[in-house]
């Protein structure tokens, strides 16, 4: 099997903002992720990165608000969908 990617978007809030989507189904895990895809949701806001949520090789399934840097639980590409788009709708507030 191939890597696929299962998704790429771009969706402009405002001319200030927008939120990234990037997902992809890999064969094997990432190293230090213990599911199969790769992931990178991001908000930005006036050309600065405010929220990411990633997966980088070796660091697994976290995400970045502002400086910080957390681990998130992984249980479905919905879930970790659902609790960006929580983190964002509270930072755009």
């Amino acid at each position: 099997m191939q890597s696929v990617l299962i998704e790429k978007s771009r969706t402009v809030i405002n001319d200030s903002t927008f939120f990234e989507v990037v997902l992809w189904h890999l064969p094997e895990p990432v190293p230090g992720s213990a599911h199969p895809f790769k992931y990178r949701l991001a908000l930005v806001v006036n050309g600065e990165c405010v929220l990411r949520y990633d997966n980088e090789r070796g660091k697994g399934d976290h995400r970045h608000i502002g400086d910080r840097q957390e681990p998130v639980a992984f249980t479905s590409l919905e879930a970790i969908y659902d609790a960006f788009q929580a983190d964002m709708k509270r930072i755009l507030k």
